[in-house]
């Protein structure tokens, strides 16, 4: 099993930034796909970004692209997620994922793993 938990949500207004954290504890020896997807009241989920941790790069999702940067700590097991341009329609819960079968589980499915979400809140 691995266990994510996110934190380092807030509110922020149009063009801010905030840094989102996640911690990756537990059997994570299978689980080489870490990302990030977000889920807003009443619309689907929405794949942030993705990363084969053994060798790759960060695919993001379209709505993000040139504006969010993932980064990864081996050593401390942390993932994350830097978020600048904000902007109101990135307001959303934002869940940190893991998963073994590959990158789009994490972008366009439901991940075997997943924290229980950090609020982004962005006002215009």
């Amino acid at each position: 099993q691995v266990q994510l938990v996110e934190s380092g949500g807030g509110s922020v207004q149009t063009g801010g930034s905030l840094r989102l954290s996640c911690t990756v504890s537990g059997d994570t020896s299978k689980y080489h796909y870490l990302g990030w997807f977000r889920q807003a009241p009443g619309k689907e989920r929405e794949g942030v970004v993705a990363l084969f941790t053994v060798d790759g790069d960060p695919i993001y999702g379209d709505s993000v692209k040139g504006r969010f940067t993932l980064s990864r700590d081996k050593d401390k097991n942390m993932l994350y997620l830097q978020m600048n341009s904000l902007r109101p329609e990135d307001t959303a819960m934002y869940y940190c994922a893991a998963d073994s079968r590959g990158t789009w589980y994490i972008l366009n499915h439901e991940p075997l793993y997943y924290g229980q979400g950090t609020q982004v809140t962005v006002s215009s």
